[in-house]
């Protein structure tokens, strides 16, 4: 058995750890992260509420929640050196950073736009530097928005203003940005007018900044970094398509183009009703594969191999949610899954496990005032010409 086949394997044997008993007031779970070097570990989900909340990882057990958001969530991450710290940006123009070990309502740090600015992304870097956040558009102008994001312990409730943006390569709404794993000069944003583009933040202006852009042919729902030292981009659609394109193909003559499903409801076979939607992507490391994650309307969780061949279904996670999942994220360290969804349940899964929770398996159906409204995206696009400059 290969690598690649252990993997596999590994993934489709899947099975339910923790199930987390949802709060008093059910919301829709849009985006998960762990801290990764705080013991216990953390677990921070943004919920279609306003609100953030806090749970240990290994039990689900709920620690705490934060409410002080004026607006709607558009994401969530730990800082990478320093486990205490949490971010999360919102509609109304600010990121906020939290300290984790505090229940105090009051951010210790917010990071403000522009008067105009609704963020709906945003990524720190993976030396925690760099904050960057992605607006809708308003009027003719969309941004990505930079701050420095050093000092934050010590200036406690303070306020920072932008170290400055990119406002000429995107002429829609940012709806993903991505800082490279390794590499904290690099990041990558997709937007709904179907460009993901490549910048290196260390050179002085925005025209000189722009590695590469690649065209989706669609609005970008989700994007990452893949491959051997994360030189691949990949990227989702609102329309379900996916793309896959090799950086380092930039300097030769070869294709950076390693895969573009128009549509991948179409082309993997999936059993227990098909494939509705996807979520997301994930790079095993190990096996030096890219996995993407989809589902079905009824909670069924799909993972898919990515291969230059084509896609193909690895297995099928069921039992767990009874909706839509929404967020994911994946633990290389104990081969492990979080998922959130739109029955408001977190799950945490594991190779082979055996679920430990006394709660009952609630089918939850969350009341229409609830409900965190999709983003519909005009996918129809501006004719620009690919470049790698």
């Amino acid at each position: 058995m290969t690598a690649v086949e252990k993997v596999e394997e590994q993934l489709a044997a899947l099975c339910i750890a923790r199930r987390c008993v949802p709060s008093e007031e059910p919301s829709y779970l849009l985006d998960i992260d762990t801290s990764t070097a705080a013991q216990p570990s953390l677990v921070a989900v943004s919920c279609s509420s306003q609100s953030l909340r806090l749970y240990d990882r290994e039990s689900l057990r709920f620690l705490r929640e934060y409410r002080a958001h004026p607006g709607s969530l558009s994401g969530v991450r730990f800082a990478h050196t320093c486990d205490s710290l949490v971010f999360s940006a919102c509609s109304q123009g600010t990121v906020q950073c939290w300290d984790a070990r505090s229940a105090t309502q009051k951010p210790v740090q917010v990071f403000t736009g522009y008067p105009s600015n609704v963020f709906i992304s945003f990524d720190v870097s993976c030396n925690d530097l760099i904050v960057c956040a992605g607006t809708e558009k308003v009027e003719k102008d969309t941004f990505l928005v930079f701050w420095d994001a050093r000092g934050i312990t010590d200036c406690a409730g303070a306020t920072k203003e932008p170290l400055g943006v990119y406002s000429e390569s995107h002429n829609d709404d940012i709806t993903k940005i991505c800082f490279h794993p390794v590499e904290p000069n690099l990041v990558v944003s997709g937007s709904t007018d179907g460009l993901v583009n490549v910048f290196d933040i260390n050179k002085d202006n925005e025209d000189d900044a722009l590695i590469s852009t690649c065209n989706s042919d669609s609005s970008v729902s989700s994007l990452g970094w893949s491959g051997e030292d994360y030189k691949q981009v990949y990227c989702m659609t609102h329309d379900e398509g996916f793309c896959w394109w090799d950086m380092a193909q930039l300097d030769t003559e070869e294709p950076i183009t390693l895969l573009h499903v128009l549509d991948v409801r179409e082309s993997v076979c999936a059993e227990n009703h098909g494939l509705h939607y996807l979520v997301g992507g994930l790079y095993h490391e190990k096996a030096k594969k890219l996995f993407l994650i989809g589902g079905t309307s009824t909670g069924n969780i799909h993972l898919i191999s990515c291969g230059t061949e084509g896609l193909s279904l690895v297995g099928t996670l069921s039992g767990g949610h009874s909706a839509t999942v929404r967020s994911f994220c994946w633990s290389p360290t104990d081969e492990s899954l979080l998922t959130g969804g739109e029955d408001a349940q977190l799950l945490l899964w594991k190779p082979g496990a055996v679920e430990r929770s006394l709660t009952k398996k609630a089918s939850l159906k969350i009341s229409s005032s609830l409900q965190k409204r999709v983003r519909v995206h005009n996918t129809s696009l501006k004719s620009r010409k690919k470049c790698s400059a």
